[in-house]
Order: structure tokens, then sequence, then C-alpha cells
């Protein structure tokens, strides 16, 4: 699995290894010396013999001066060239000249051995080879399917020991609990959700993680509110009040006792903090069954401001490049920003990545707040991203798309923009 990675690594290394051995094998400094000094003389015989020709031109040598000045230059020339040339069997210079190309040697040989050595062994020192390793163990999570019990069971024991070795990776735990709730080990994937909680970036994240806990050991207790439950939600509660996760509990809890206004108020505040929460028609039908429990008519939902036409059509797809590393339930988010990139979106659609390629509108109707509308600009950046941690905060692994020049809004039926995902988040 690892083994892509060390290609690359390998590749750099015998780079490395060629930028120090080559100059030292086939670079002779002393040749080079050697070459240069001839090329002065030269020169230097060159500029006084033109000398010499232009004070006899000139009449200031006569031409036995002028003469014999010629011969003594030629002479001193041959001498000093003479002077450099090879050294002959068992003098000083060839000696010299053969310790230099065993040193030359004994460099490139403890080169050749040290570069690889010294690389491998730093690399794991300061490098983040187990944060490769766990990165390419939830892709093959992802991607095992529930069909593939004993190969998720394998790919789930090595993430927990990666993790064990580096602990401080959310996605990793995330995924780890996600995929414990899969093959219904609850009390693992309440273990692996409190360590994503303790290293989680900000406290809605960790809020977030809690609340996953709790709903962890509910399933575990088949629903009973048992202390670790209660004491999860406690703890998501004290970071964010109004953690889904736990008001969910909460309301099926105060249902199941009977205590319907308390459920209705439990699950009419997540149908208020969370609009877009993927199990809102299943929280609507609880709501007005408690309402008919109670004997009371189910309030009328608010009749809906008139929603502006002017929006922006988009075709997103996934670049073929990345097909087969994406799991089909990973969440992807399909979003529209000014073009300063100021703002929170101006609309914001959640889906699946198995409804890809997919064309969407995206208009006043998917919002995030009713003072960010996208039919009150002109102009919008696109952007799609395929979440592999399912929280709309970006991450490492995350595979995304940007069109980056401005698209116009509009509300003419115009063909729709398409945008790519090509890019994966390092």
């Amino acid at each position: 699995m690892i083994t892509t990675f060390w290609i690359p690594v390998a590749i750099l290394i015998l780079m490395a290894l060629a930028f120090i051995v080559y100059p030292l094998l086939f670079s002779r400094p002393e040749r080079r010396a050697d070459q240069e000094q001839r090329n002065q003389n030269l020169l230097a015989y060159r500029t006084r013999l033109a000398e010499l020709d232009a004070e006899h031109e000139q009449g200031i040598l006569d031409q036995e001066n002028y003469r014999q000045l010629k011969d003594e230059l030629a002479g001193a020339m041959l001498d000093d060239v003479g002077t450099q040339a090879a050294p002959s069997a068992g003098s000083a210079e060839e000696l010299v000249v053969d310790r230099r190309h065993r040193s030359t040697w004994v460099v490139v040989g403890i080169s050749v051995v040290a570069i690889p050595l010294a690389s491998v062994v730093l690399y794991g020192e300061w490098g983040a080879i187990k944060r490769v390793e766990q990165f390419q163990a939830m892709q093959q999570i992802e991607a095992s399917g529930d069909d593939r019990a004993l190969q998720m069971e394998d790919l789930t024991r090595q993430l927990h020991d990666r993790l064990q070795a580096e602990p401080d990776n959310p996605d990793g735990w995330a995924m780890l609990g996600r995929s414990y709730m899969r093959m219904e080990r609850y009390p693992d994937a309440a273990g692996a959700f409190e360590r994503l909680a303790s290293v989680a970036p900000d406290e809605r994240s960790r809020a977030v993680a809690w609340g996953l806990s709790a709903q962890a050991w509910f399933f575990n207790s088949e629903g009973s509110m048992d202390e670790r439950v209660t004491s999860a939600i406690g703890k998501a509660r004290e970071l964010n009040e109004n953690e889904v996760n736990s008001l969910g509990l909460l309301g099926i809890h105060a249902f199941e006792r009977s205590n319907f206004e308390e459920a209705i108020r439990y699950w009419e505040k997540i149908i208020e903090v969370a609009p877009d929460h993927p199990q809102l028609p299943s929280i609507r039908r609880g709501v007005a069954q408690a309402y008919e429990n109670l004997g009371m008519p189910v309030p009328e939902e608010p009749e809906a401001a008139p929603v502006s036409d002017r929006g922006v059509s988009v075709l997103v797809e996934l670049d073929d490049a990345f097909a087969g590393q994406v799991s089909p339930d990973t969440t992807l988010f399909i979003y529209a920003r000014t073009p300063d990139l100021q703002s929170a979106p101006l609309a914001v659609a959640r889906m699946r990545a198995d409804q890809l390629p997919v064309t969407i509108r995206l208009d006043d109707r998917l919002a995030m707040a009713p003072e960010l509308r996208i039919s009150g600009v002109e102009e919008v950046i696109l952007a799609a991203r395929l979440s592999i941690s399912g929280t709309a905060t970006p991450q490492p692994g995350d595979f995304q798309g940007i069109i980056e020049e401005p698209v116009p809004v509009s509300s003419e039926a115009l063909d729709p923009v398409v945008l790519t995902i090509d890019q994966q988040m390092r």
C-alpha cells in the first residue's frame, strides 16, 4: 500500500546522489587548473608579440632587436608550457593525483550509502509517513463497501493501529468511528469519537464528536439513556448547547417517556439550527406525531417567501483521475460565494458522491441565511467539495473543484456551467 509513496522518494534520492557523485567522478580540478594556466600563458604571449610587432612597425625597435626579443618570447612560452606537462611516472605530482582519485572514490562510496540511509532515517524521525499510511488506510476503507466485512475488519484494524502510533489526526478518528458504527461495534465507535473530541480543532467540532459518542453509546444500550449516554450529551452541550446529535437523542428519550412537549422542543430546535440536516424529513414526522399524541393540530409551516428565479445552473462531475477513490456515501457540497470570497456561501447544496455527475440550480432556496442570497449579487465563484469527514470545514484529503472565473447570476435558463472536481487537498 505504501509502495507508491516510496517510488518517488527513491527517485528523489537518486537525483540527490547524481548532483553529488557526478561532479566528484567526472570533474578534474587539476586538469582545469592546468588548462586555465596554459590559456593565460598563450594570451600573454600573443599580447606581448602584438606589442613587439607594433613597436617594430613604428621604428622603435630595429630589425635585430625585434628578432632577438621575439626569439626570447617564444622560448619563454615553450618553457611555461613545458613545466605544465603531465607528470612523469612515480613523480610527486602523480602521487598527489592518485591520492585525490582514491579520496574521490571514498567520498562517492560514503555518499551512496549515507544519503539514502540518512533520508530514510530522518524522514522516519521528522516526516509524516504515519499520516500517509493513515490516509491510504482511510481511502481503502471508504472504497471497501459494507459488503466486504472481512476486508473492512482488516482495514479498520490497520487504521486503528496507525492512529495509536500517530493520534493527532481528527479525520482518522472520525473515519474510524464511522467504520465502527457501520460494523455495529458501538463501544469502539464511542471510544474513537471521544479520541476525536480530544484532537478536534475547535469547540464546535469537539461538541459534534461528543454528540456522536453519545449516539454510539445510545445504540449500544439499545435505546437506554444510561450514564455513559448522558455524560457524553452533557459534554457536548457544554461546548454547544444546540449540538444536533444530542438534541436528537434527548428528543427520542422524551418521546419514549411520553413527554411530547419536551420532544417537540428538542426536535424543533434541530429544525431551527440545522435546516439542511439530512434527517430533517424524519424529524418533522416525529414533531408531527408528538403534536398528534398531544391532541393538538400540527402547526403549519410558515409560508415561504417568494423565491427569486435568479441563480446559476451548474453541472458537477468528478475527474476520471479520481474514479474509484471516493466512497459512494461521501458527502458532496456544492456552493456559490461572492467573488471576493469574504462572505459565507450564498447558496449551498448537500448531496452524495454517488449522485455525480449531477446538474443543480443554485438559487435562494439554498440560501444559508435570509441576508445572504445569491439573487442579491451579479456574479459568483462556484466550487464543489467531496468531504471525506462529512463536515463543511475543508480537511486534507478532501476532493474539490473551483471555477475561479466569476459566473454571472441570471434568471434566464442558460446552459449549466461545467464544474469538475479535479484536485485533492493536502
